[in-house]
């Protein structure tokens, strides 16, 4: 009897031991999901990529399809939860930070200069006219009580959503179609930097009308602040330049470099609250009149388009989801994406018109412009937090954002494309097989 019982506990021992290395070895496979994600990541990308060089549209198209289709969206194969989703949406963002410290560092200053003044005109009208825009849509959509305090903040935000631009996906297809040194390509990043800037003031502002704690003269003296430390940073980077300039061609100044583009993001995301992208081109703008800049930028292109460039084109699509939404959240959605492309268009348009552009480059730079990407996600999430969006604005919003940053790139291939060209891309970093 006792060696009955000793038997019985043995075998529960060994059961609880087998199912103790079951569950270990299935929280360790998991752990390990985040390399087989990048595998297929980088394969599919690459693939439809390439696809989408023969049917002439930019490589970036058929990377963010690649996204869209491995996402929740269809196969499901790939998802942003847990320890591999976070991977690679850390990955992701180390890509757009390298994408715009490279677009940067590719920026003519003199050329930057000269367009100066059309990139503030384009960039405010492309914040009013959204804006304006936005809010229009939601009255009229939703009839709202517009005397209500609140009914009247969520139509504001509506538009502040719409006043976001993120030029990452741009950066990219303009590279890819040539065009990114030219007036177009310096007047949209131009732009698209003061754009962000004008955002994050409309944002406080209808934030501090929302809670009481919110000070819009902290946001303006941040930013204030802000252009301060980057006038001391431009200060001591042409001090050092001979210093910088002595180790070109030396693989630790490529490593200097990035480490100051990432630093720089960093301070401007959490010290002033400016998005980090705009951290990471400014780092770039400091070094592109250097003679290190071509080392620096071949160095990164590398990195770049062999590893974190695909992540973060793939994230963008993995953020996909259309279950569940309702009939009226698809009507608003398209209404919303209308309202979205042509205010932008029209209201970037129109401002670089002002500006003396032709009317060819101002609608170039309009549809530019129209991407929103990860910048609106960021504000249509504080405006979540802040009880000025609900989950039926808040699913239209996001599949704006996502479609409006799948159009910009073939938007773009349609009118920046050569007549005289039979294909796009000749000079893409995503193109090179």
């Amino acid at each position: 009897m006792h060696l009955d019982k000793v038997e019985i506990i043995e075998k529960e021992a060994v059961s609880n031991i087998f199912q103790s290395l079951k569950i270990i070895g299935g929280k360790i496979m998991e752990s390990y999901n985040f390399i087989l994600f990048v595998a297929i990541i980088l394969l599919s990308t690459k693939v439809l990529g390439l696809i989408s060089k023969r049917v002439h549209l930019p490589a970036v198209v058929g990377a963010l399809m690649a996204g869209v289709i491995l996402g929740p969206s269809f196969l499901n194969i790939i998802s942003l939860e847990g320890d591999a989703g976070i991977f690679i949406e850390y990955a992701a963002e180390i890509g757009v930070i390298f994408l715009m410290f490279s677009a940067g560092l590719g920026t003519e200053l003199s050329e930057l200069k000269e367009n100066i003044v059309a990139s503030a005109v384009t960039a405010i009208l492309g914040v009013i006219v959204p804006l304006i825009g936005g809010t229009i849509a939601y009255a009229v959509f939703f009839h709202p009580d517009m005397s209500n305090y609140n009914e009247l903040l969520k139509s504001f935000f509506i538009g502040v959503v719409l006043t976001a631009t993120s030029v990452s996906i741009t950066v990219e297809t303009l590279r890819e179609l040539g065009k990114l040194k030219g007036k177009v390509g310096t007047t949209i990043l131009g732009a698209a930097v003061i754009d962000d800037i004008l955002g994050i003031i409309v944002l406080t502002v209808i934030m501090s009308l929302k809670n009481p704690e919110v000070k819009p003269a902290t946001v303006f003296m941040k930013i204030g602040l802000y252009f301060i430390f980057l006038a001391v940073l431009v200060f001591i980077t042409m001090k050092i330049k001979p210093i910088l300039e002595k180790q070109n061609q030396k693989r630790r100044i490529a490593i200097f470099s990035v480490a100051f583009a990432l630093i720089l993001s960093y301070i401007s995301e959490t010290i002033f609250g400016i998005a980090d992208i705009t951290g990471a081109y400014f780092a770039g703008l400091m070094l592109c009149n250097t003679k290190i800049e071509p080392y620096v930028d071949r160095k990164i292109e590398i990195e770049s388009y062999m590893f974190f460039s695909p992540i973060f084109f793939a994230s963008v699509g993995l953020k996909v989801q259309i279950n569940g939404m309702t009939a009226a959240e698809w009507i608003f959605s398209v209404v919303l994406l209308i309202i979205a492309i042509i205010t932008k268009i029209v209201g970037c348009g129109l401002g670089s018109r002002i500006c003396k552009c032709t009317n060819k480059e101002a609608f170039q730079i309009g549809v530019g412009m129209i991407s929103r990407g990860e910048v609106a996600l960021i504000v249509a999430q504080k405006g979540y937090q802040a009880n000025l969006l609900d989950n039926t604005l808040f699913a239209p919003i996001v599949i704006v954002v996502i479609v409006t940053t799948l159009l910009t790139p073939i938007l773009l291939g349609m009118v920046m494309q050569d007549k005289k060209k039979s294909s796009i891309g000749k000079n893409s970093k995503l193109q090179k097989a």
